[in-house]
């Protein structure tokens, strides 16, 4: 009896190993072969120095000086008139609230539905005590070691230059799309686009316009973002995720530091109790979504081991979820994630405070909401003592478009044929853009840079030396070049 239950539990080990195997090898590449692209001739020089201008011009969101501010959109706003004449003379160019634009390209087809591409003007300040462990100052616009220095580079104003810069070679050639094809580039998107992206949302919808879809600022081309994947991935983010700020307050009779209270029972210790808790508990979470859709596509390119683990979820996804939940990038594209950024109380060593607050900032995962996570927040802290209120700006992620729709299928073909070295994946933004704003009229929205990114770019975006290289900006110029090719035509 024992012998034969022994037998039948190695054949049913060796089922189980047989497949495993066979569904990881049944796993095939899920890249796009894509014959080789004639290399389009860009003048990458031209490029960089009108991207250097586009610097100079200190469009920094929230100056307290509106004059200053005013300026320098209306300067970066002149050179663009002048580096992009058939631009401005061809398409419509409209101002939107104080200093968004929006450009207008007719298509010949009024039935087909216009396609969107964003980018914004504005860009962070430099962080108080930095300025001078820049190599190049932030606002010269030096192009220096084969790069364009300065703030905005990255983010985002080569992808605003480089698209005009495509636009106004198109035209040149004489291309007329088809559908019509909007571009807009925000003034305020790095403090919420509320008088640029919204505004310009509510016109079209006023006009009964609907996108087909939009493609705006996010993922890029990087290397060594997951464990195992040695070639570059190219990741086109279907969906962005939300944020909500939640503030805690404790509060308890003042006192003495000689006369502590029972354990648990002062402010503090019931704050610190409760952070414990919510440190511990995280908003659950898995590979869903976008995350989900990332690993199909780049499974068939990893090594045996990982790719064994994510072509059988079925068996290991418990395994698989733990170690990717252990923190940083991988973490946050499974769950809401929670950040504690703000602990405020006391203000004297003998004194026990009467009052402790706390800051904890979430990134919400599609599928969440601000209000799934603060009753998520409020159960596991389950202290009435303890009051939670949300503050600042809440908003919703947004909606996960298709990557099996057609214009995904476009992107990521050009994506191939522009960088044809690298992965191409679907994937999940972890910040904020403009497009999250253009849900309500878009059919799809996609988050992609076409730029390359190194492990020390990433620190230089919002951070010091910020910069692109000549070459990088060449290849933004063809891939929109040859992505209004088609889509538009």
């Amino acid at each position: 009896m024992i012998k034969r239950a022994m037998v039948f539990l190695l054949l049913l080990v060796a089922a189980l190993a047989l497949a495993v195997v066979g569904n990881t090898f049944r796993q095939g590449s899920r890249q796009l072969d894509v014959p080789p692209l004639a290399r389009l001739a860009v003048d990458a020089d031209a490029v960089a120095a009108s991207m250097a201008e586009a610097v100079r011009a200190r469009t920094v969101s929230g100056l307290i000086d509106p004059a200053g501010t005013a300026a320098a959109f209306d300067a970066l706003h002149a050179h663009l008139a002048q580096r992009y004449p058939r631009v401005h003379a061809a398409l419509e160019r409209e101002v939107i609230g104080a200093h968004s634009l929006l450009f207008t390209w007719r298509g010949s087809d009024v039935s087909a539905r216009p396609i969107a591409l964003l980018a914004h003007q504005d860009v962070v300040p430099i962080a108080p005590g930095t300025q001078a462990l820049w190599k190049r100052p932030p606002f010269d616009g030096v192009v220096a070691d084969g790069h364009v220095w300065g703030r905005g580079t990255l983010d985002n104003k080569s992808n605003l230059v480089t698209q005009l810069e495509a636009v106004e070679m198109l035209l040149a050639s004489g291309f007329q799309p088809r559908r019509t094809v909007y571009l807009f580039y925000g003034h305020d998107e790095e403090v919420g686009g509320r008088d640029g992206a919204v505004a310009a949302v509510a016109l079209l919808q006023q006009r009964g316009v609907r996108l087909d879809f939009v493609l705006d600022e996010g993922l890029a081309v990087t290397e060594g973002v997951l464990p195992g994947v040695a070639s570059p991935l190219a990741l086109i983010a279907l969906a962005e995720k939300g944020s909500v700020t939640l503030e805690l307050t404790a509060t308890a009779a003042p006192g003495h530091s000689s006369m502590p209270p029972a354990a648990g029972s002062s402010a503090i210790g019931m704050l610190s109790a409760a952070l414990v808790r919510l440190d511990q508990n995280p908003m659950p979470g898995g590979i869903q979504g976008a995350a989900a859709e990332m690993f199909q596509a780049v499974a068939p390119e990893m090594p045996f081991g990982q790719r064994l683990a994510l072509s059988n979820l079925w068996l290991t996804r418990p395994l698989v979820e733990r170690m990717l939940g252990r923190g940083g990038a991988t973490n946050a594209m499974l769950r809401t994630t929670t950040a504690m950024t703000i602990v405020n109380a006391g203000n004297k060593e003998n004194v026990l405070p009467g009052r402790a607050e706390a800051v904890v900032n979430f990134r919400i995962l599609p599928g969440d909401t601000p209000a799934s996570v603060q009753a998520h927040v409020e159960r596991v802290i389950a202290d009435p003592r303890i009051t939670v209120e949300p503050m600042g700006v809440a908003f919703e992620p947004s909606k996960l478009s298709s990557a099996q729709a057609e214009p995904f299928k476009r992107i990521e073909r050009v994506a191939r044929e522009v960088f044809p070295d690298a992965i191409v994946a679907p994937g999940l933004m972890l910040a904020a853009s403009d497009a999250r704003h253009f849900d309500p009229i878009a059919e799809h929205s996609y988050r992609f840079m076409p730029i390359r990114f190194r492990s020390e770019d990433l620190a230089r975006v919002h951070g010091t030396d910020e910069r692109i290289s000549v070459e990088q900006l060449a290849d933004m110029v063809r891939f929109y070049h040859r992505l209004l090719t088609q889509t538009a035509s």
